[in-house]
């Protein structure tokens, strides 16, 4: 990672997959002395790095050594100049981008343990990525098996996905931010999100992504973050997926709105209005291992 001067936003650095491939992230350091894991987070398809800048500080601020953010390939920071014929699968955010960030994560603090936290994809990053193993624990946040059937939306998700979503890929060769599902996000991630969304069994189906199996693999104790008022990563569509780590020590943990004193929402958590509310307790998971 070649990074260049620390701003509030992080340090920039430029990360590389095993293929070559080019993508960013942005290293927050612990300037005080710390024996603190460093932290690799994983975002939410089509959520850009920079919203969990506010997390990141506040790991930092508990005594973490490092925290990495970085945005998928094809997306925010990571995102080409032109997106129309940009040849990236989503399966490849899991199988290349994720090792490949934890990768630089560690040589960058080479005998530091490292953690993780996924906020949606991320946490389904880590069971097809293969490294789950590097891991000394992960908070799965707001994660989610996408089977449309599975929200408390289903005829808004399934006709926004693919009614309006997946014609509009044909037709400018990307999904863009107008449709209302975060950042403009490449023709093919999107319609491979879209395909596993149609399915009961989501990509645990999918006879393209035999790396599916690797989730019976992981054994990194999980936290598991849900938000009682998401409609989307409810918690049938939750359990539906963290479910398939069969072999993880698992701690479910659904945060209210009488908690949070306001709506949380799929996206809320790494909201800065949750620091006082909601952080504490997942953040000293992370960086002591402390439970309730």
């Amino acid at each position: 990672m070649n990074g260049v001067p620390t701003s509030a936003y992080g340090e920039p650095v430029r990360l590389t997959t095993c293929a070559g491939e080019k993508f960013c992230g942005r290293l927050f350091e612990n300037r005080r002395p710390s024996e603190g894991p460093a932290v690799l987070i994983a975002g939410a398809v089509a959520v850009p790095q920079n919203y969990y800048r506010h997390f990141a500080a506040a790991l930092i601020a508990a005594g973490a050594r490092a925290v990495l953010t970085f945005d998928y390939r094809g997306v925010g920071a990571s995102r080409p100049a032109r997106l129309r014929g940009y040849n990236v699968r989503m399966k490849d955010w899991a199988l290349e981008d994720f090792p490949a960030a934890a990768e630089a994560l560690q040589s960058r603090f080479p005998g530091t343990g490292m953690v993780g936290v996924g906020h949606s994809f991320g946490g389904q990053a880590l069971g097809l990525s293969g490294i789950a193993d590097r891991f000394l624990r992960y908070a799965a946040v707001a994660t989610l098996s996408g089977y449309w059937r599975g929200t408390d939306e289903p005829l808004k998700v399934y006709a926004t996905m693919n009614l309006l979503g997946v014609p509009l890929t044909w037709l400018l060769g990307y999904l863009p931010a107008a449709a209302g599902l975060g950042e403009d996000i490449p023709a093919q991630v999107f319609r491979d999100w879209a395909r596993w969304c149609r399915s009961p069994d989501y990509f645990f189906s999918d006879p393209g992504l035999p790396e599916t199996v690797r989730f019976s693999d992981v054994r990194s104790p999980l936290l598991i973050a849900g938000m009682r008022d998401d409609k989307w990563a409810t918690e049938r569509a939750t359990r539906a997926l963290t479910e398939r780590y069969a072999n993880a020590p698992k701690t479910y943990r659904w945060f209210t709105q009488q908690e949070a004193g306001r709506a949380i929402g799929h996206f809320g958590f790494f909201k800065p209005n949750m620091a006082e509310s909601l952080w504490p307790e997942v953040i000293a998971w992370l960086v002591r291992g402390e439970t309730r």
